[in-house]
């Protein structure tokens, strides 16, 4: 049952009949959701705005059926403002999973490479599919550019990753050991869930995925003949995204 958090919930919601009675249905009996943030903060190009995660927890707080919502972010150990977002988190009341974030320091010493038009530095960043259609002399131009940043100090760059899917699927499948829910709601896009999906169809739960077009892994997609159910993210924006972009909407 939706019954509005706040006044602006309410307003939007009046506008929108329609979609919170599409949710409301769609979000049947005992229901939880488990948000892949590292999945779906890249998003924001795509959707075009991003998501407050203050404005979301709320209006999923206005649907009475949902007992959870799950969020599994990584702490920057050590970084206020990522310690900071982790505090806020769990001060809004979302079941909060998180762990340290992996920092892997990436080689760009050119003086490593036989020759500038060797890709092997390179492949640290490019997929083997693309480095492959790249001819020698755009190889060469690339590695010049990694020469320039060498001649500047700079000898190595940090990647970030904190990858949550095996912790998602464990807690989707034990949710379904402990039939704690009818329906699970997944924000994500990646072909990893597959399986533990498959399994939640296959015991008859409700599964909806919460993603946008062009994030969808085809492995998702084909479930829909199983009966999995995605629903476009796009369409909450005047409810989730942030406050000044909101008002871009309604100006």
């Amino acid at each position: 049952m939706f019954t509005p958090k706040t006044d602006r919930i309410k307003i939007l919601a009046g506008e929108q009949t329609e979609l919170i009675e599409k949710l409301d249905s769609m979000l049947s009996g005992r229901t939880i959701m488990y948000i892949d943030y590292a999945n779906i903060r890249p998003w924001s190009n795509k959707l075009r705005f991003h998501i407050d995660i203050k404005r979301l927890k709320q209006f999923m707080d206005s649907f009475s059926q949902i007992q959870k919502v799950h969020f599994y972010q990584g702490t920057l150990v050590g970084d206020d403002q990522s310690e900071s977002d982790i505090k806020d988190l769990e001060d809004r009341g979302y079941e909060l999973h998180t762990k340290p974030v992996k920092i892997m320091d990436l080689s760009i010493d050119v003086t490593s490479l036989q020759s500038m038009q060797s890709p092997d530095l390179l492949s640290d960043f490019i997929r083997t599919p693309l480095l492959k259609t790249l001819a020698l002399n755009q190889i060469e131009n690339l590695n010049q550019h990694l020469q320039n940043l060498n001649q500047q100090g700079i000898k190595k760059l940090q990647d970030r990753k904190c990858n949550f899917d095996v912790e998602i699927g464990v807690d989707m499948l034990l949710d379904l050991e402990h039939n704690v829910a009818d329906t699970f709601v997944l924000w994500s896009g990646d072909s990893d869930f597959a399986d533990p999906i498959q399994q939640l169809l296959d015991a008859k739960k409700k599964v909806v995925l919460f993603a946008t077009a062009g994030r969808i892994a085809k492995e998702l997609n084909g479930l829909r003949t199983a009966g999995l159910v995605i629903f476009d993210i796009r369409d909450l924006e005047k409810f989730v995204c942030w406050l000044r972009e909101l008002k871009k909407l309604n100006p």
